[in-house]
């Protein structure tokens, strides 16, 4: 990715928006995976980092299912 396309996306979405839309299908996606490594690169605040640190205990406790362990057959 492109330092363009980096800032582009740290921008114009941030983490809790990602973790936000998980928690409601109860589904991450891959795509949304990768974003969320990218968000995690730049500068967060304490709402985001608490966004995140409740989708991953979601994600532990099956609440919301990853669509990358899915395809490798992680359950």
């Amino acid at each position: 990715m492109n330092k363009y396309k980096m800032d582009e996306v740290s921008t114009m979405t941030r983490i809790r928006d990602v973790v936000q839309k998980a928690l409601a299908t109860g589904y991450l996606t891959v795509e949304a995976e990768n974003q969320l490594r990218q968000l995690l690169t730049t500068r967060y605040d304490l709402e985001d980092f608490n966004a995140f640190m409740t989708l991953q205990e979601a994600a532990m406790t099956g609440k919301v299912k990853q669509e990358s362990r899915e395809r490798c057959g992680i359950k």
